[in-house]
């Protein structure tokens, strides 16, 4: 069985959580599911936040695990409808995040299975290259294609990051353990 709490929102270094616990962020298009995901992930309805419009999340939301790690909801980019202006600060919020955060020890990149990559989801796997920030790309809402096309899909985003890509579907609960034993060979015994 899974706890999990709400441990707070940051809009930078001074609110992380103190401590040592091991992090995982999930970042992505404003649309992908991030918060979803974690949601089906820790079992839980709404303990992360969702809406219908892109952008609900706007800091950085960590969920304690467990007490043995952190998820962490990081702000989308994309095409939320909101001011550049704030777009801007939630990439700085991001960056910022990802570069210097010492208990990260994995990226999940969430891409949406039925689009080719986005220009903005390639550079994400190409900056946590460059930064050495292990990454693994999840493909969400698997359930909205036959199981057939979501294996081709997969393949083809897997073929244009250069990475496996695992598929996953919040709604239908599917990929899920999987998406877990990827979780825990990242992080080892945290996990």
């Amino acid at each position: 069985m899974v706890e999990a709490v709400f441990a707070g929102s940051a809009a930078g270094p001074e609110g992380y959580p103190a401590g040592a616990l091991p992090e995982v962020a999930f970042v992505g298009r404003s649309n992908v599911g991030k918060s979803s995901l974690i949601n089906a992930l820790l079992n839980r309805k709404g303990l992360a936040k969702t809406s219908g419009a892109p952008g609900k999340t706007r800091l950085i939301n960590f969920f304690r695990v467990n007490g043995r790690l952190h998820l962490v909801d990081l702000p989308g980019y994309g095409f939320a409808r909101v001011p550049k202006g704030e777009q801007r600060a939630w990439r700085h919020r991001i960056e910022t995040y990802l570069r210097g955060r010492e208990p990260l020890k994995l990226v999940v990149v969430l891409v949406d299975i039925r689009h080719p990559l986005a220009e903005s989801d390639r550079q994400m796997v190409d900056w946590l290259a460059h930064f050495r920030r292990p990454c693994l790309v999840v493909a969400t809402k698997r359930d909205k294609l036959s199981r057939a096309r979501a294996v081709d899909a997969a393949r083809g985003l897997g073929r244009e990051t250069g990475t496996p890509v695992l598929a996953v579907s919040a709604h239908k609960r599917e990929g899920l353990a999987a998406l877990w034993d990827a979780l825990k060979t990242a992080l080892g015994e945290a996990a």
